[in-house]
Parts: structure tokens; C-alpha cells; sequence
């Protein structure tokens, strides 16, 4: 039995793997998928003091409260970052790092960092009302939808669980200066449909940070592959538990 801890990205929560936990948990596995401060039976707690050091300290306490090991770390989008922190903190609890469609930062980097294209919201929000809450993506015309995602009653679904999310997440850096944390192995699963303009990915090296080969699967389908195809990515994910 492997576990795993589903983290969702930004404007999300937890409950945008609901498709993709009764699978791993009818293959064996013990399954998590929390909500991170701000976001779904957390949103009471959404300010403008939460940022990513916020959602790491989650995420570490979720582990080691619950007495977590040989975790399979799973982080969406934003939540790249969201791992690579708390797998800093905690890497003795960690069995391997999955980066879904994710942002995946090096020592020192934060989400503007990883995707430039975020600095354009942060400014947004600065010219808003509060000047800290910036508002989810638009839906855009197929074949982008609202993340990806197209199917009306699926877009529905998904529009009425995002939430703002906090500027802070996008400005504090991650820090890697663990040299444990090098030696946790990595999966990249990139989510390869159509991509909204601006959004880039960096190159994934040849090598991993442990040393061995790189891993990269693929997905044909959008951002959200958790609700577009919850069948395919719990295939990926098996293969590591």
C-alpha cells in the first residue's frame, strides 16, 4: 500500500481530485486530498498573510501529524511549489515527487520565476479593490475552456469550487537547500492539449536532480486532467505506488 497526498493548485481545492481518489483507494492506497488555508472547507481562512510558506506548512503538518511516510507527493500546477517546499522540510517522509502540469522552481525562485505570466496578474490585483486577491482565469472557447476543462456541467462543477487566490503565493520563494531532498525521486506528467498563450513550460533536464534519467509522461488533454481524464492520470500515478 502506497499513500499518496493529492495537493490541488492555485484557485482550486481539494475537492478537484474527487474523480481520481476512489480510484487509487480501490487499487489499495491510502489517498489524500486536502484543501489548502484559503480554499474549500478552508476559505474562511483566505488574507492576504497566506502564501506559499502558508501551503507548505500544510502540507508538513498533514504529514507528520498524520505520521506520513514513503509519500507520494503529488502537486498541480502552483502546487509545483507548493511540494517542492514541504518535501524541503520533511524529505525523510518522501518516496517521490510528482510534478502535474506543474510549476517545478529551482533554490530561491518563485511562481513569477518559474511562469513570468503571473507578474501580470499579481499587478492586476494591485490595481484592484484589495490589491491582494487575484480572481481565477476566465473560461476561454474551446478547445482552453476554463482550465482546460469543456464539458458544461464538468465547467459548472469546477467554477463553483475556485476561490482568489492570495498575491503572497506568487511572491515568496521556495527554498531547496536540503541536499536530502536531491535525492527524492522525481515524475513530470505534462498535460499537452492545447495551452493558453503565455503559459510556457520549461524543459524538464535530461537528468534528475538524484541522478537518474528523467521521467516525463504525457497526457493529451488540459490543464485539469483530474477531472478530464481521472482514469489516465491514475493509471500514471499507479505505476509509482
Amino acid at each position: 500500500m502506497a499513500t499518496y497526498v493529492l495537493v490541488h493548485g492555485a484557485w482550486h481545492n481539494g475537492r478537484c481530485w474527487e474523480r481520481v481518489v476512489p480510484l487509487l483507494a480501490s487499487a489499495g492506497h491510502r489517498v489524500v486530498a486536502p484543501s489548502l488555508t484559503g480554499y474549500g472547507d478552508r476559505a474562511h481562512l483566505l488574507g492576504p498573510e497566506v502564501g506559499l510558506e502558508t501551503h507548505a506548512d500544510d502540507i508538513v503538518e498533514l504529514i507528520t501529524e498524520n505520521d506520513l511516510t514513503d509519500v507520494i507527493l503529488v502537486g498541480h500546477s502552483y502546487a509545483g511549489l507548493v511540494i517542492s517546499s514541504a518535501a524541503n522540510r520533511v524529505p525523510e517522509r518522501i518516496a517521490h515527487l510528482v510534478y502535474l502540469d506543474a510549476m517545478v522552481p529551482e533554490d530561491g525562485e518563485s511562481a513569477v520565476d518559474v511562469q513570468p505570466v503571473t507578474q501580470a496578474l499579481i499587478d492586476r490585483a494591485a490595481r484592484s479593490g484589495t490589491g491582494w486577491r487575484i480572481p481565477p482565469m476566465p473560461e476561454l472557447p474551446p478547445p482552453l475552456g476554463l482550465f482546460g476543462v469543456t464539458d458544461p456541467a464538468d465547467v459548472a462543477w469546477l467554477r463553483a469550487m475556485l476561490s482568489d487566490q492570495p498575491v503572497l503565493c506568487l511572491q515568496q520563494p521556495v527554498r531547496l537547500d536540503n541536499p536530502a531532498t536531491r535525492a527524492i525521486p522525481r515524475t513530470h506528467i505534462h498535460c499537452v492539449a492545447d495551452v493558453p498563450e503565455g503559459i510556457t513550460r520549461r524543459p524538464v533536464p535530461a537528468t534528475q536532480p538524484n541522478g537518474s534519467p528523467a521521467q516525463v509522461w504525457e497526457l493529451p488533454t488540459g490543464h485539469d486532467c483530474m477531472i478530464t481524464m481521472p482514469a489516465e492520470l491514475t493509471e500514471l500515478l499507479l505505476k509509482l505506488g
